[in-house]
């Protein structure tokens, strides 16, 4: 294992690596062409939006992959910044890189010195060399921090006045990754924010365990409603977990099954672990095609196990696999695993879904209605009465992204919030919008709102007297959310 110094570097073997930065630090990583300039949102990498083409985030540990990062890039930085944004770097422990290759051996350690009035740092950057990547040490940080940032990476800073009457534009921060998400100027009343999105829960893969010598799985594609066999046990090892942490029993769809087997042979085919296939598709735009519609879903994508009994105990033994297989809150499960004919890999989905239904549609707005209104009570405000314009408004929003596969405030066809709630019927004079994609419920949400700026701010905004809620499974990201708000 190679320790680094600043301006050091180390080449890196062939396929992922992950970069682990422990402590109490938010780990975020920008992705960049030969200009250094990022691109856009989804060339930002961190909490709120832990995924993007070849690279995604997990905790502490950023797993790049670089075949896989979209085209033109060839420079991955990782930033770290405080993980309580109130607390000066300086008065932290100083931050420790460590690098590991897909089998988790160490490839190098990078210990900068120890950052004094510093908020952001860059700790380290992959660069493409050649026909290979390296590592290179860096430990630059920035005093004035987001604006530091913003001018090194190209961040459009802009604070553009408002043309209406008694109206003032947010002003725009330098950049919706570090430490918090974008939140745009409008020329008109209204404060819509723009979370960079999650886009789902990181696989837990392995690469080393022995193979089978031929493909498999636990059932095929079904147009049928009737529960999937369980021909090798599964659902016996799956709920007997379940019972023991005191959650219900699931049973088997055959439509979450059939989506588990496309996007097992999608990975397959590919020979790596993805959420989004090269084909793409992402797993949970499968399950919508096979005519599961679903309240919240949850996946493992896996690669190394042999039977199912070995699936399942690789997923009790970290905590969020394992949260995810015990969660209460699903009720249907499909699985399938398919081997790759030229490396032998197993590449297994497994899919974990409540089905949707009005009832449950209309408790989850209600939820997300009464975690903002206790966000405003906290704060000393009034509470937000429910407006069924800006309702429907908001939802039909949620499922036209999900949908359509966007996000974003601005529709495909140029419609603004103000422009969706007025259409609605909404008779508001000032509509601000929040939206984000990925959370799996409204607790998640509400907290990653709660945990921006910008969203924040519409939330605990005094002016703001009425709420609309949205929410639609589907999509490249699985879930998407709105928030609409009028005074």
């Amino acid at each position: 294992m190679s320790e680094l110094v600043p301006g050091g570097n180390v080449p890196l073997p062939g396929g992922a690596v992950t970069v682990r930065v422990p402590g109490p630090f938010d780990v975020s990583a920008l992705i960049t062409d030969d200009s250094g300039k990022v691109r856009g949102d989804g060339d930002f990498v961190f909490y709120h939006q832990p995924a993007a083409p070849g690279a995604r985030l997990r905790g502490d540990a950023l797993t790049v992959d670089p075949p896989g990062l979209r085209a033109g890039a060839t420079r991955v930085t990782v930033v770290v910044s405080p993980a309580d944004p109130a607390t000066p770097l300086g008065h932290l422990p100083a931050p420790t890189l460590h690098v590991s290759d897909a089998g988790g051996r160490p490839l190098a350690r990078f210990a900068p010195p120890r950052p004094r009035q510093e908020t952001v740092l860059l700790l380290a950057e992959l660069y493409r060399r050649g026909d290979g990547w390296k590592l290179r040490a860096l430990g630059q940080g920035y005093a004035d921090g987001l604006a530091g940032l913003a001018r090194d990476f190209g961040v459009d800073v802009a604070d553009e006045p408002d043309g209406s009457p008694g109206g003032s534009a947010a002003p725009h921060p330098p950049s919706p990754a570090f430490p918090a998400p974008r939140t745009p100027s409008h020329s008109r009343p209204a404060s819509a924010s723009t979370p960079p999105r999650p886009v789902s829960r990181a696989p837990y893969g392995t690469r080393s365990a022995p193979r089978s010598p031929s493909a498999t799985g636990l059932a095929s594609p079904a147009s049928s409603h009737a529960p999937s066999t369980d021909q090798d046990g599964f659902l016996g090892l799956v709920n007997s977990a379940r019972a023991a942490a005191g959650s219900p029993p699931v049973s088997l769809d055959a439509r979450l099954a059939a989506a588990a087997r496309a996007h097992a042979s999608a990975m397959a085919s590919a020979g790596r672990l993805a959420v989004e296939c090269p084909d793409g598709v992402s797993v949970h735009q499968r399950v919508g095609a096979a005519g599961y519609a679903y309240l919240t879903i949850g996946e493992h994508l896996v690669s190394g196990p042999r039977t199912p009994a070995e699936f399942v105990a690789y997923c009790l033994r970290a905590e969020q696999p394992r949260r995810t297989l015990r969660d209460p809150v699903f009720s249907h499960a499909g699985l399938a695993y398919v081997i790759d004919g030229r490396s032998g890999d197993t590449f297994w989905t497994a899919l974990w879904a409540a089905p949707f239904s009005p009832a449950g549609l209309a408790r989850t707005q209600a939820e997300v209605v009464e975690l903002t209104n206790r966000e405003r009570t906290r704060a000393g405000l009034p509470r937000l009465a429910v407006d069924p314009p800006l309702a429907i408004a908001a939802q039909a929003y949620s499922a036209d992204m999900a949908a359509r596969a966007f996000y974003s405030h601005t529709s495909p066809e140029g419609t603004q919030p103000w422009d969706r709630a007025a259409a609605a019927g909404a008779a508001r004079r000032s509509i601000g919008e929040n939206i984000a994609c990925g959370q799996r419920s409204p607790a998640e949400v509400v907290d990653g709102w709660m945990n921006s700026p910008g969203h924040r701010a519409n939330i605990l905004k005094p002016d703001f007297t009425h709420i609309g809620v949205g929410f639609a499974g589907g999509g490249p990201a699985g879930t998407y959310w709105t928030q609409l708000f009028g005074a």
